[in-house]
């Protein structure tokens, strides 16, 4: 063997050897992958991970395969995957609940949202709606807040549950405004949106993906979005900022992250396959379709969004005196 050509069989050698992560990331994937999904079937979360997972498993050239292990409001799946091996092989569709909500309303999370994970890409941003029944006279949200302060606790607002992001973003609005509705929570958007159709709650504030097809066949009447801009599904509809409530912004936001320590090399082939996923016009069609803002991050641009949520939520928690059983 030639000189030359021993010194780089050497070289890579003793590559292996001092960063086996490189190794693997240079082979990565060779076997399926798990994302698992905190939720049960039929969500958001779990809808947007069979949106991706079969375009991902195309470009990675391996299955992937979506576990859903639903319990504790997501917290079952999260702390699953904490727990994982680091190895690229075992992700978390992670969202808001879970990782920015969570950790403010349960005492013992089994897992810390920022120290036990290496975010790999956001995926989208779902933006909340303030719907009213269409049994409720008020067509703006003036009159709603207008209404709510001269009854005070006597405008019944929906949530999916206590400590739910909905009901965040509803004590965010009674922080901001003043307006003192009555919080009904119920256990998810399904029986909520139910009264609210039938009347029996005033005003609701839900993920649009939830509420997207009311709003379509004319059965709810949408008033405002809380993004902090106008979403492409409803053009016409005005922000909560726009509407009077300047600074109002409070979205759900989804991404994919893996166990900490997840070697980089991995990290970063992961979130170069999501960029492509998430550029697809075919995956970006099926988000805006659910009402979804599709959007790929790099890990620091995900990681920040958690920490600054989490930031967020936890402040309002204190400030407001907010409960949790």
């Amino acid at each position: 063997m030639k000189a030359w050509a021993r010194i780089a069989v050497m070289a890579l050698v003793s590559a292996t050897v001092l960063f086996p992560g490189l190794a693997a990331a240079q082979n990565f994937p060779t076997k399926p992958i798990r994302m698992i999904v905190p939720y049960a079937p039929g969500g958001n979360v779990d809808i947007s991970a069979r949106i991706v997972g079969p375009a991902l498993s195309e470009l990675l050239g391996q299955t992937v395969i979506v576990d859903n292990r639903p319990g504790g409001g997501g917290n079952v799946g999260a702390g699953l995957v904490a727990k994982g091996t680091p190895d690229g092989y075992t992700l978390l569709v992670g969202s808001s609940g879970p990782l920015s909500v969570n950790p403010i309303v349960f005492k013992d999370t089994p897992y810390d949202s920022v120290k036990d994970f290496a975010p790999v890409s956001m995926v989208q941003v779902v933006p909340l709606v303030l719907t009213v029944s269409p049994k409720f006279a008020v067509g703006l949200v003036k009159e709603l807040i207008d209404r709510a302060k001269s009854q005070p606790g006597k405008i019944t607002i929906a949530s999916a549950g206590t400590g739910t992001t909905n009901h965040f973003a509803i004590e965010l609005f009674s922080s901001m405004t003043g307006a003192k509705l009555l919080h009904i929570p119920y256990k998810g958007s399904g029986p909520a949106l139910g009264e609210l159709l039938g009347g029996q709650v005033n005003t609701m504030i839900d993920q649009l993906t939830s509420s997207m097809g009311f709003i379509k066949d004319g059965r709810l009447k949408v008033i405002a979005v809380t993004a902090a801009k106008r979403v492409a599904a409803l053009p016409d509809v005005p922000t909560l900022a726009e509407s009077g409530v300047p600074g109002y912004e409070a979205s759900t936001y989804l991404g994919i992250l893996a166990p900490a320590g997840t070697p980089r090399d991995i990290v970063m082939k992961l979130n170069a396959a999501l960029r492509k996923v998430i550029d697809m016009p075919g995956v970006r069609e099926r988000f805006r379709g659910l009402g979804a803002d599709p959007g790929a991050s790099t890990p620091e641009q995900f990681g920040k969004v958690i920490r600054e949520e989490l930031n967020k939520w936890r402040n309002l928690a204190r400030t407001a005196n907010l409960k949790f059983d």
